[in-house]
């Protein structure tokens, strides 16, 4: 057969052994936690939609701040499926940002994160955080005005870090205030530093996950395996195409607006807000008192975020229960303690 003739052909001049492993060997555990598998792979797959509608939006879009707006509104208006392209674009890049969230959560709870699994978790915290740095470099790109503002807000926190704050400031505006330095420069962190960042660590991450296979949770009780080529790949491609199916009808019923054009000489509008996923680190912020303890309040809450952060990074390297194959009421606690606050504070942020 020709396809028979093409893989003796490719197996003369590539290894193809750990592909053949992968096909014929490789097997998930069954267990009553094995659907939670799925938020990694669905995850990638608004990755894959990521690069996909991004780089049609590149064909029109000019980073510039006299051209920007106007390029968007073209897109939406003119290009043929524009308007559902860039849809799919900025609602792909929300929903991939809640999948990385359920999945890096489902994970914690699952301890997949014990021996020999540290570094995948690592990895996958960065790529949690490059996600929403994807977003956060991606909101100002129509250069409107509800983007423009909340730029603005989102950098001057930065300001506050000890020492080198106002430089960091300096370096992600392009200067002192948000112009169309700080567009252009979003602009290339965005389609170029970030995806490159991204890609190096979603390789690392992807090779790691092969090598070690999937965890199994603490006590539970395995009922078989299940081989990856075809059953579970199979229950895979159906997450995608469920996904993808949320995904088009989200998109088409919930058009994303553009807004109008940003003017840095108007003043801000009432109730400027970042997106969803910053919306609890906004409001913790809010709520803190000016002055703790003869600190800054921003200052404290940023240190205390910025410590928080690091500490669940880490926690493979903490959880020393975890790795005798025991739980820690400590660390879960922790863990559900840091969810309430996350959806607490986001659903009070809405409200506020």
């Amino acid at each position: 057969m020709m396809i028979q003739r093409l893989l003796t052909w490719l197996e003369d001049r590539v290894d193809l052994s750990s592909i053949k492993h992968l096909i014929q060997e490789k097997t998930v555990p069954r267990h009553r936690m094995t659907g939670f598998y799925f938020f990694g792979g669905v995850a990638l797959f608004f990755f894959i939609v990521q690069i996909i509608s991004g780089i049609l939006l590149l064909f029109y879009y000019r980073p510039t701040s006299e051209e920007a707006f106007e390029s968007v509104k073209f897109i939406m208006t003119q290009v043929p499926f524009g308007w559902l392209v860039r849809s799919i674009h900025s609602w792909s890049a929300n929903l991939m940002i809640l999948s990385l969230f359920l999945h890096m959560f489902s994970t914690f709870f699952m301890r997949a994160y014990r021996k020999p699994r540290e570094i995948t978790w690592i990895t996958g915290f960065l790529l949690l955080g490059l996600s929403m740095g994807f977003g956060f470099t991606g909101y100002l790109l129509p250069w409107n005005k509800l983007a423009f503002f909340a730029t603005r807000v989102g950098t001057d926190m930065v300001s506050v870090v000890p020492l080198i704050g106002e430089w960091l400031l300096r370096v992600l505006r392009g200067g002192e205030d948000v112009t169309g330095a700080t567009l252009t420069r979003f602009f290339g962190i965005h389609v170029t530093i970030l995806p490159m960042i991204v890609f190096a660590l979603l390789g690392i991450h992807l090779v790691l996950i092969q090598q070690q296979g999937m965890s199994v949770p603490i006590g539970a009780r395995i009922k078989g395996q299940i081989p990856f080529f075809p059953n579970f790949m199979m229950k895979d491609l159906l997450a995608w195409l469920l996904a993808l199916a949320v995904l088009a009808g989200i998109a088409s019923i919930f058009p994303w607006e553009l807004g109008v054009k940003a003017d840095p000489f108007a003043s801000a509008p009432a109730g400027i807000k970042p997106e969803w996923y910053f919306l609890f680190m906004f409001q913790a912020l809010k709520v803190i008192p000016a002055h703790v303890l003869g600190m800054e309040g921003e200052v404290l809450g940023l240190a205390a975020f910025g410590l928080c952060g690091l500490l669940f990074m880490l926690v493979p390297f903490l959880d020393r229960k975890a790795q005798r194959e025991e739980r820690s009421k400590l660390i879960t606690g922790a863990g559900w303690v840091a969810v309430i606050f996350i959806v607490a504070m986001t659903i009070w942020a809405y409200l506020d």
